[in-house]
């Protein structure tokens, strides 16, 4: 009997006793959800009763719903955050966005569709209700645009309960549309990498596999969470089941037609010393398998591989520092320091494997090695974020995989940012090998809860929301990384080579700046009689609104919407003596735009001269016969906002 009834002081519910052996007796005849399947039920019973054409197919309620939901259009737009931004001039991109991650991604669809090389997720796992999934924001309820500046009571927000009928459906319902958006977003030659563990492992694979294409699956790789010896695994879970030691990395492709860099590491002075070095060297002691490799040939001990295998793997690395990496080459690296190959012994103390083995091996700074995954460790606390986030990713991990499908100037993408491990990855990787790669952190300001010694911590910090943890965390990486680059010796080689420089902007998710998104057609009228409304509508509410925004904000919505990256550079160009013309140019494409409330005649004339460029303008800056003249001088390159 369930605590609700023996409150209510009730007899057995014989029927609930029922279904539960049921179920118990026969899982196959319910849902996923736990309810009964009726026309499964009824095919036992006469298979005649149900009619249907069986396919294969991945169902669960709501998903007509959610996939719909991923392509209607968006209301809002992105603000600058001037005051939290890091380092704004040296952004080249970098962006941290405050705000729900779907609207944030239909928001970048327009400028950054199929531009994004790699994205990392690690969304929810779907343990007891741990995630926000409310996608239904009414702008006439304003439940989410009044929440999102932060009220009293803060976000609001649904969590997802196993005592819901649904838990798996919300699940699902929740990351279906922004896979979607994602594959939008990814480019044709990049790919996705998705963290989760064993809960939903199963209905992540098929909900990728309907995203993506089961023939873009390209592998799944194996974490570990954290170490436990086999009895701790016994004892805490009441000796009922093993305690899951692994957390995955599933990866899907846009296309077939994928190819991985390959990935080369650092070895960890933990593997070297206790047994789990994969480097050039072998255990055993045979004259056959020593050779010179760069010029060193060792007088006891082996090299892992015979000769021909072993030079070929040493100009493979070579080959690697110089198409990916930008570093010195070993020569480079031994002649200014002088080292070359090093002594070691191996288990110093004695413990661990091989106690006291001693080894000849390649120096490890400059040295990238192959290795296995299950060296990782799914979570990795650092000193930017200690003790102010639960089990942060390892963003070492996010490196290799960055690293394995990345070159120079790609975007980044993690929608889940969390605490921001994926930016510290780009950072670190950018400054390693000098490549220019841009990160887009996405994370909700979702309140942080006190329930946990990590919350109170935060709490006790002055942070409020998990999107300020993400922020702070990417501003102590950076300064982090700028103080490393003032005390880096020896000094720089190449004078002409500048100290690495590195920030971010911040933008919040926000209500469009243009008071129209708030207009609602009259479906009892035609649409030319709605437009004619609308266009009304426009000329009461906009003009005195928009002169009491910030400018700023009215270029990047209106460039955003158009197609333009939020990286774009503007300058005013001088040639236009009556109104302010600006330059527009992002990573791919550039425009000219005036945000003036009237446009001159002077400046139809002075447009002749940049008739082969797109000029964007306000609609009601423009007269009927100033709006015919600039679509007969531009065409299709006239856009009227």
């Amino acid at each position: 009997m369930s605590e609700l009834d023996k409150k209510l002081i009730q007899t057995p519910d014989l029927n609930k006793e029922r279904l539960k052996k049921l179920k118990s007796l026969f899982p196959d005849l319910f849902t996923v959800e736990g309810k009964p399947n009726l026309d499964e039920m009824k095919k036992i019973i006469d298979p005649d009763l149900v009619k249907e054409t069986e396919r294969f197919e991945f169902k669960w309620f709501g998903k007509s719903e959610a996939k719909r939901l991923a392509f209607t259009p968006s209301k809002a737009t992105l603000i600058y955050d001037e005051e939290r931004s890091v380092n704004p001039e040296y952004a080249y991109g970098n962006m941290i966005i405050e705000g729900e991650n779907l609207e944030t991604m239909k928001c970048l669809l327009a400028g950054y569709r199929e531009t994004v090389k790699c994205i990392y997720i690690d969304p929810p796992y779907n343990v007891d209700g741990d995630f926000v999934y409310n996608d239904h924001w009414e702008e006439s309820k304003t439940d989410y645009w009044e929440h999102i500046g932060v009220s009293v009571d803060g976000i609001k927000i649904d969590t997802n309960s196993e005592s819901s009928g649904r838990f798996h459906s919300n699940w699902l319902n929740m990351l279906f549309p922004r896979l979607l958006l994602a594959r939008q977003l990814l480019s044709n030659d990049g790919a996705i990498f998705v963290s989760i563990g064993d809960e939903e492992y199963h209905n992540m694979r098929k909900i990728l596999d309907e995203v993506f294409g089961e023939e873009n699956y390209r592998n799944t790789i194996s974490t570990r969470r954290y170490d436990k010896n086999i009895n701790r695994q016994f004892i805490e879970n009441g000796l009922s089941t093993f305690n899951v030691g692994f957390e995955y990395v599933i990866c899907y492709s846009k296309s077939p037609e994928f190819k991985f860099n390959p990935i080369y590491r650092e070895a960890s002075e933990e593997r070297q010393n206790y047994g789990y070095w994969k480097g050039f060297w072998n255990n055993a002691d045979r004259k056959t398998m020593r050779y010179d490799i760069l010029g060193f040939e060792p007088e006891t001990g082996q090299w892992k591989w015979k000769e021909e295998r072993g030079l070929q793997a040493v100009a493979n690395y070579q080959e690697y520092l110089k198409k990916y990496s930008k570093s010195e080459s070993l020569e480079d690296y031994w002649k200014r320091t002088g080292q070359k190959l090093e002594f070691i012994r191996r288990n110093p103390d004695g413990k661990g494997m091989n106690k006291g083995v001693e080894h000849w091996i390649p120096p490890t700074t400059g040295i990238l090695r192959n290795t296995n995954w299950y060296d990782f460790f799914a979570s990795k606390d650092t000193e930017e974020i200690s003790g102010l986030f639960d089990y942060p990713k390892n963003h070492d991990v996010i490196k290799c995989l960055i690293q394995s499908c990345e070159s120079n100037g790609d975007i980044i993408l993690d929608y889940f940012a969390g605490s921001g491990s994926t930016g510290q990855a780009v950072y670190e990787l950018n400054r390693i090998d000098g490549l220019n790669r841009k990160v887009i952190l996405v994370q909700l300001p979702e309140l942080i809860k006190d329930d946990t010694e990590t919350g109170k911590t935060a709490l006790s910090l002055g942070f409020n929301k998990i999107s300020e943890i993400t922020i702070e965390r990417n501003k102590r990486v950076i300064q982090k990384l700028e103080k490393e680059e003032a005390e880096k010796q020896p000094p720089l080689l190449d004078s002409n080579k500048k100290p690495f420089k590195t920030g971010f902007k911040v933008y919040k998710l926000a209500k469009s700046n243009f008071p129209r998104v708030d207009f609602a057609p009259d479906p009892a009228k035609t649409e030319e009689e709605n437009l004619a409304l609308l266009n009304k509508y426009i000329d009461k509410k906009e003009a005195m609104f928009l002169a009491m925004v910030d400018e700023n904000n009215i270029f990047d919505e209106v460039l955003l919407k158009n197609g333009f990256m939020l990286n774009y550079s503007k300058v005013k160009v001088d040639d236009f003596s009556k109104n302010k013309v600006f330059q527009i140019k992002d990573d791919f494409k550039e425009c000219l735009i005036c945000m003036d409330m009237n446009l001159a005649k002077e400046t139809l004339k002075e447009l002749e001269q940049f008739k082969d460029k797109i000029f964007i303008c306000l609609e009601r800056a423009l007269d009927t016969t100033m709006k015919w003249n600039l679509k007969h001088l531009l065409g299709d390159k006239m856009i009227a906002f």
